[in-house]
């Protein structure tokens, strides 16, 4: 696969306005872990091999462990996650998936996420699936090669 541009280089204001939602994000109290798995589904969902390369790795560096990993396609059947961690990963899932559905953020979907963040926390999810989805789109649109940088 060969990059159809650098957005880095061609638009640096833009990435670097991303990369201060990225500090929020590393700042907002939800769990680093959480913010990963979401990142790898949305990335999962979205076919964007450069984020699920970097947020894999980022998460391995973290201290995951290879079946959370390998399992985030199948959270649902997987025993490796917490009930906070899979209401994370449906709203991810719905928020990322929007068209897929007449109701694409269910209020069971919500209310599962309330019933183990708080609402700033929710508020940071909510901006976490949306940061994703936007650097998703930017490295499948310009063909990001995985390991090069955005």
């Amino acid at each position: 696969m060969t990059a159809r541009i650098s957005v880095r280089e061609l638009a640096p204001e833009a990435i670097e306005a991303m990369r201060g939602v990225e500090r929020f994000l590393h700042g907002c109290g939800l769990p680093h872990a959480t913010l990963e798995l979401v990142k790898i589904r949305a990335s999962q969902i979205n076919g964007c091999a450069f984020c699920l390369d970097m947020h894999v790795r980022d998460a391995k560096k973290a201290g995951e462990s290879d079946e959370r990993l390998w399992s985030v396609a199948a959270w649902r059947e997987a025993p490796y996650y917490t009930d906070a961690e899979r209401a994370a990963l449906a709203l991810a899932e719905a928020g990322t998936r929007l068209a897929d559905r007449p109701d694409p953020v269910p209020d069971e979907v919500w209310a599962e996420a309330a019933l183990h963040y708080s609402q700033e926390e929710l508020a940071s999810l909510v901006v976490a699936v949306a940061q994703i989805n936007a650097w998703n789109r930017i490295c499948v649109i310009s063909r990001t090669v995985p390991g090069s940088g955005v």
